[in-house]
């Protein structure tokens, strides 16, 4: 595991850091290509430059947050209302992370992506890449 998103996950409650630990491990285990480091103050994995999952710490819980997935077509992840394609789920202890459900997620991740990387230079408008 990285070593900033170690010092990260130890920074929460004994409870929050299994889920931060247990996402993080899965994330690595399934996106083996992806590069991983803290933006934005939070755990993120990106593809060729794009951000495709991350996790934090919020006042609900931690926040697991799929840049693209509000096109995954999946009921557990909440989609927000707005011009960003992005789905999440909140986790409150490491036994409420459905592993088979992430790692159907983690799949669509990298099927599914919208152009975020690029998001500036198009003036916030966003580009379907996969």
């Amino acid at each position: 595991m990285n070593e900033e998103i170690k010092s990260y996950n130890v920074q929460h409650t004994e409870t929050d850091q299994e889920v931060c630990d247990l996402l993080a491990f899965t994330i690595n285990n399934e996106l083996k290509e992806a590069e991983s480091k803290i933006w934005h103050a939070h755990p993120v994995w990106f593809l060729d430059g794009n951000p495709v999952v991350g996790y934090s710490k919020q006042k609900k819980g931690i926040r697991l947050m799929f840049w693209s997935g509000a096109d995954f077509d999946e009921e557990s992840l909440i989609v927000r209302e707005g011009k960003f394609k992005d789905a999440s789920i909140f986790y409150n202890h490491f036994s409420e992370v459905n592993t088979e459900d992430l790692i159907r997620w983690l799949k669509k991740s990298r099927e599914i992506q919208w152009d975020y990387k690029n998001i500036i230079k198009r003036k916030g408008k966003l580009e379907r890449l996969k």
